[in-house]
């Protein structure tokens, strides 16, 4: 896995909604009705997390949710961090 340069972060940054990259990371911070909601969404980010086999550095404060991703391994923003943005994005928002 190849650590990706800002422009090609910017270039997919783009592509996706709701995510910045910030201090060697891309992020997002997402809002919900409530706690129950905010971690039912956790939940269900965790179980793909597993599948990828890729984690978040994340929080969750009541009904707002904070997810960081980087790749340790590389010390920077991969294609993996990516796919899992998306797949994050699709469990929030819808396909």
């Amino acid at each position: 896995m190849e650590k990706l340069t800002t422009v090609q972060i910017e270039e997919k940054l783009a592509k996706i909604d709701s995510w910045e990259y910030v201090d060697g990371a891309i992020e997002t911070s997402l809002q919900f009705g409530n706690f129950k909601e905010a971690f039912a969404t956790m939940t269900r980010i965790a179980f793909e997390c597993e599948i990828q086999g890729h984690h978040p550095d994340w929080s969750n404060v009541y009904n707002t949710l904070h997810i960081r991703l980087n790749t340790h391994d590389v010390g920077g923003v991969t294609d993996k961090d990516f796919q899992l943005a998306e797949t994050i994005e699709n469990i929030v928002f819808g396909d």
